[in-house]
């Protein structure tokens, strides 16, 4: 079986490893504290704060194996290095939702630090995946469990 290639920014390797080094230095500790108290209150069979803290502890180490997965097979895209004749994961676009005649921003990223709220879509949703080789005044379509949806390319920028 081939491992998949975890296609990041650079600020999203950073944002791992920050996470990754936060559970194992500071949570791993909490967590430990956390049912050592449980522990000392007696019959752990009737404890719910030792079978929460086992249940916090058990996410924590599986958060902490499913991060070093991630950057043990991660391709970084430089920023700089990315070109603006057309679009490619680490580019900011502007396009145009034709439908609501609506101006969007998206910064085009790999799928593990994608987040809509902050304006960031993966290359592998049905958007980034359309828009991905597209130039500055191409139309789109990308097909989304919504319908489809066209779009123009306005703009095509470095992220930084």
């Amino acid at each position: 079986m081939e491992t998949k290639k975890h296609v990041m920014t650079y600020e999203g390797v950073k944002q791992l490893e920050e996470e990754l080094q936060d559970l194992k230095v500071v949570k791993r500790k909490e967590i430990a504290e956390k049912i050592k108290e449980a522990r000392e209150q007696g019959d752990l069979s009737e404890n719910a704060e030792y079978d929460a803290a086992k249940d916090e502890q058990r996410d924590i180490e599986a958060r902490i194996e499913q991060i070093e997965a991630i950057l043990k097979n991660v391709e970084v895209v430089v920023e700089e290095e990315v070109e603006t004749d057309k679009i490619n994961i680490g580019a900011k676009v502007k396009i145009l939702d034709i439908e609501f005649n609506e101006e969007l921003e998206y910064k085009i990223v790999g799928s593990t630090e994608a987040n809509s709220l902050k304006g960031k879509i993966s290359n592998e949703s049905p958007v980034g995946h359309a828009l991905l080789g597209a130039k500055v005044g191409d139309t789109v379509t990308a097909v989304t469990e919504a319908g489809e949806f066209k779009y123009k390319v306005l703009a095509i920028q470095k992220s930084n």
